[in-house]
């Protein structure tokens, strides 16, 4: 048995970090893990994805349509874009905010409406959450992608709390730690 998780967002928000810390906590568990990392238009404000698969044995990191069992998202409109990759009754975690793309920045087009309800009309199961604000209760909106990682460990029932600190420990400059182990813990205490 294999999980399959992508993680979307826009440049700059944490996304590679995030996909770290996960690939770390299943490793950590004894799981075969395969990440990659398709960064796209990658400067800040362009598209990134990253795949993580974690399992008895992972063949190839690659997810195609229809086989995510996850998605964490950090934007909105990220999820929504993203949304037939999930399989049926898959699980979005996603971060209530929304960055406007170019083509809303430059008035040629308007930020979708009722995405959650979009979403969930596609089949998914939708867990939308105010991850910046969260952040910045933290200590800061940097911190938006292990708050929503915090989120995520409550689907995740494999890895312990403890093992999921453990990753985080193991993957944030000493200096943020504090940071971010609070973020975390506010994040899995969200509602």
């Amino acid at each position: 048995m294999v999980t399959s998780i992508m993680i979307v967002g826009v440049g700059g928000q944490g996304s590679l970090l995030a996909s770290k810390l996960l690939g770390r906590a299943a490793m950590d568990k004894g799981y075969d893990v395969k990440v990659s990392e398709v960064h796209g238009m990658s400067q800040r404000g362009g598209s990134v994805v990253t795949y993580v698969k974690f399992g008895d044995k992972v063949n190839s990191p690659i997810i195609d349509k229809g086989e995510a069992d996850y998605i964490i998202s950090f934007e909105l409109l990220e999820a929504a874009r993203y949304v037939q990759f999930l399989k049926p009754g898959g699980q979005i975690v996603t971060n209530s905010q929304q960055i406007d793309p170019m083509p809303v920045i430059a008035g040629t087009a308007e930020y979708p409406s009722d995405l959650i309800a979009k979403m969930e009309a596609a089949g998914a199961k939708v867990d939308a959450i105010d991850a910046l604000t969260i952040a910045e209760q933290a200590g800061s909106s940097k911190a938006t992608n292990i708050v929503l990682m915090g989120v995520f460990s409550k689907y995740i029932s494999e890895i312990s709390k403890e093992e999921w600190i453990k990753a985080v420990e193991a993957s944030v400059p000493a200096k943020f730690l504090e940071l971010n182990m609070k973020a975390f813990e506010m994040g899995l205490a969200a509602e």
